[in-house]
Order: C-alpha cells, then sequence, then structure tokens
C-alpha cells in the first residue's frame, strides 16, 4: 500500500517508523511542517517527524499551507492508496481528502467523540479522567468529526503527567493505525458514524488555562498540574510576579480549616497550601518568574516564607 505521512511532533514518530519498516507499505512521502524556531534559544530546527524522515531517505514535503494549489498538485502527482495524519498542523481541505482512493487516515488520543479538539491527552488529564485511548478515523472536512474506524481504551495512571501519556499512547497508537490500513484495505472496517451528541472538547493551551484557581480541591489542582505539563505548567501569583508549583495532595486536611484558600501552612518538614474544601496541596518545587526551579525547603529558606502568606488568585 501507497502510504504518504503527514505529521510534526513526537507523538506521530512511532507510527512513521513503523510505515517505514513495515513490508505491506511504501512512505511515498512524509509531508510536515516548515522549520521553526523552537526551543529556549528559539533555534530554527526541524520537526520531529522530519528527522526521522530524513534519517530513512524519504521525500519530504513542507508546505506553508495545504490550501495552497501547489501542495493539492502535490498530492495529486503522489496520488497515494491513503494518507496516515497525526498531528499535523494543518486542516485538510476537502479537494485533498478526496485524492487517496482509501481516504485520509487519523491517530486521535482521545475515545472520540470526547475531547475533540487539538489538546486531548492535556484535558483528559487535567480533568481527573481516569481511562483515555486511541482512536483512528476517517477524516472528513470537519473537527475530528470523521467516522470510527478503531479504537483502544487506555487506562490513566494516577499520577501519570501529560508528557508521559502521550509517550505510552504514541507507541500504543503505531499497531493500531496498520492493523486499521490494512483492515480498510479488505473490507474489514465498517466505519461507524460519531454521535456529536456525546462530543466534549479539547482545546488549544493558552498560558491563562495555567493559572492556578485555589477553591478547586488539592486533588483537582494536582490533576491541572499533571495535565498541563510541560507547558503552560501550574501557576500562581505570589508576591505580585508568578511563580509556578509542582505538588500534590497532603495527608491531612484537618489544619486547613477556617485557613483561606491559598495560604501556606509553612513548618520545617512542608509547605502546605490551603486549597477548595479545606484540602490541602503539598509543595514539591516552585520556581519564581525568571527564576530556576528549587525545592519547597528552598525555597521556603529563600524566600523567608511564614505561614499565612498566600498566593493570589
Amino acid at each position: 500500500m501507497r502510504i504518504v505521512f503527514c505529521g510534526t511532533p513526537e507523538f506521530g514518530v512511532p507510527t512513521l517508523r513503523r510505515l517505514l519498516s513495515s513490508p505491506e507499505f511504501t512512505v511515498e512521502a512524509v509531508v510536515t511542517q516548515p522549520d521553526r524556531p523552537r526551543g529556549r534559544g528559539q533555534k530554527v530546527s526541524p520537526s520531529a517527524v522530519k528527522e526521522v524522515a530524513v534519517e530513512a531517505g524519504a521525500r519530504i514535503y513542507q508546505p506553508e499551507s495545504v490550501k495552497a494549489d501547489a501542495a493539492h498538485d502535490f498530492f495529486a502527482q503522489v496520488n497515494p492508496d491513503a494518507v496516515v495524519i497525526i498531528a499535523y498542523g494543518q486542516i485538510i481541505p476537502r479537494r485533498l481528502l478526496e485524492i487517496p482512493r482509501l481516504g485520509w487516515m487519523n491517530l486521535h488520543a482521545s475515545l472520540l467523540p470526547r475531547y475533540r479538539g487539538a489538546a486531548p491527552i492535556a484535558w483528559a488529564i487535567g480533568n481527573g479522567e481516569t481511562k483515555s485511548g486511541l482512536t483512528t478515523m476517517r477524516v472528513d472536512p470537519g473537527l475530528d468529526t470523521g467516522p470510527i474506524l478503531m479504537q483502544r481504551e487506555i487506562k490513566i495512571g494516577d499520577d501519570e503527567t501529560a508528557p508521559e501519556l502521550a509517550s505510552r499512547m504514541a507507541e500504543l497508537g503505531a499497531p493500531l493505525v496498520l492493523e486499521s490500513l490494512i483492515k480498510v484495505e479488505r473490507g474489514e472496517i465498517q466505519p461507524t458514524p460519531q454521535d456529536s451528541s456525546q462530543a466534549s472538547f479539547a482545546p488549544l493551551l493558552t498560558k491563562e488555562h495555567g493559572r492556578i484557581d485555589w477553591t478547586q480541591t488539592a486533588g483537582e489542582i494536582y490533576n491541572r498540574i499533571r495535565g498541563l505539563a510541560p507547558w503552560p505548567g501550574a501557576f500562581s501569583t505570589f508576591r505580585a510576579r508568578l511563580c509556578h508549583v509542582w505538588g500534590r495532595p497532603g495527608a491531612t486536611a484537618a489544619a486547613a480549616v477556617g485557613q483561606d484558600v491559598g495560604s501556606m501552612i509553612v513548618n520545617d518538614a512542608a509547605i502546605d497550601v490551603v486549597c477548595g474544601g479545606n484540602t490541602l496541596l503539598r509543595l514539591d518545587a516552585l520556581q519564581m518568574e525568571g527564576r530556576k526551579r528549587v525545592s519547597a525547603q528552598e525555597f521556603a529558606h529563600g524566600a523567608r516564607l511564614r505561614s499565612g502568606e498566600r498566593f493570589a488568585d
């Protein structure tokens, strides 16, 4: 089967590697976003998918927009049997969807129709879900609205972070994509329309999504810390400056009774923050804006922290 693979970040790499190494498939081209400034130094560098494609000697195409006539001409010239798209980063126009005889197949990191959108892993963890999953679907012009091909349910670990779950899902998704392609080719899958009445959404993350609401319980805040790692992270305001925090629910909540949310309880053993429902978040580490991340104890000593000081809303 002749394949074009479209993808950009690390999440698509395991599937691309499996397609490149499987005798049932020929990867005719790899389509990825143009090289962009990345990282703290903003050095222009290729995507994770492009690095794998270069290593494999694959044909690479990096259009600024897949809506351009040149992009249509490229796909029409290659004329693949199917296109696999994973976290590519652009909406595909209808005229491109009609080119491959088996259509476009997407791997989405949720059990659709739940968590349609750009950040399904972050929102599933951040909302306290205990399970998620993977879906292969036929792409249509909507946002993750195409008919479902196959699904696999995945348990979310109690302490699992978004990067950890993403890495695990990426590896589990690769064989699901290959199995879906083979079954589509053989006519062994009947695509199932999504029930849009059951849909929920996972919008693109913004920095403000990371601001902690201390009226939430410590467990709810812990979910946000896990889900919003590494960006935007979970942060609050302390002494008029942004401060990122890491922590987990404390063992006892008795000391929180009668305290304002966001207030800190400081002793030689730990720093606890009072949260909603008389719960406590025990801090592991903090990072003031423009400074390095330090342990909670280092922060307490360096800031001369006192019980009763509080994070602002």
